[in-house]
């Protein structure tokens, strides 16, 4: 597969995504400017965490209008997969390519730990190599990460199957305890209807080897890894 990985002015974990593919997972990666025009042809995007622009007026809210962000809704609309981590998921929703927003966190505190997520849908290109209900361990550094919807919205979530991901504890229970910033339904992660788009807050990419503390992360890169195997598998056979 090849990759691309959007850089904003305030990304900082471009590199640790970068890191991740090309030397644990061994993918073509390249990074993409945030002025530059998105002619590449990648399999994949990834709108990593940050602060793109100081998250002046609010998180992702000026890096919606970057010119590379016109290429980025193309891309998805032709079906292309696009993943936002923490201020990428913040940026996707401001662009309208996924439901929701992200908000102040409850606690109106930076948080950074590690917290627990249980897998809620298979049928992904993120999460197809995972298993229904399974706990994977991730790390999240957020200070605007409570996801909010309306309750339209919220029960249309629900109905098409796109919550993804629900903070939970380590047994798999959900409970205010568990949720670090108070999204509604404890949701940690979704997709849109597509299911091309995926955003989440917690970060897979400083989880993919023991040493940091967990390898979950790999689960979400090798679930996308093994979709584009087989869109291009398709491809050849079309």
């Amino acid at each position: 597969m090849r990759w691309g990985v959007i850089v904003f002015p305030g990304s900082c974990d471009d590199q640790d995504v970068y890191d991740c593919l090309k030397h644990v997972l061994g993918q073509k990666v390249e990074f993409v400017w945030h002025r530059d025009n998105l002619q590449a042809d990648f399999d994949c995007l990834v709108l990593p965490g940050g602060f793109s622009y100081g998250d002046y007026l609010r998180a992702g809210a000026v890096a919606r209008f970057s010119p590379i962000m016109r290429g980025v809704v193309e891309y998805a609309s032709r079906g292309g997969l696009v993943v936002g981590i923490c201020n990428g998921f913040q940026i996707l929703c401001e662009a309208g390519l996924l439901p929701g927003v992200l908000t102040r966190n409850a606690s109106l505190q930076f948080v950074c730990r590690h917290v627990y997520l249980r897998l809620e849908e298979t049928d992904t290109p993120f999460t197809c190599a995972g298993k229904k209900g399974q706990v994977l361990k991730l790390p999240v550094k957020h200070g605007e990460g409570c996801y909010y919807a309306d309750p339209t919205t919220l029960e249309r979530l629900r109905q098409n199957r796109q919550i993804l991901f629900r903070y939970v504890d380590a047994k798999g229970r959900t409970s205010a305890a568990a949720n670090p910033n108070g999204s509604l339904d404890d949701i940690a992660g979704v997709c849109n209807e597509g299911r091309n788009v995926f955003g989440m807050m917690p970060h897979p990419e400083d989880a993919t080897e023991k040493i940091l503390g967990s390898d979950d992360g790999l689960k979400i890169f090798s679930s996308i890894a093994a979709a584009g195997k087989e869109r291009e598998k398709g491809a050849r056979v079309g």
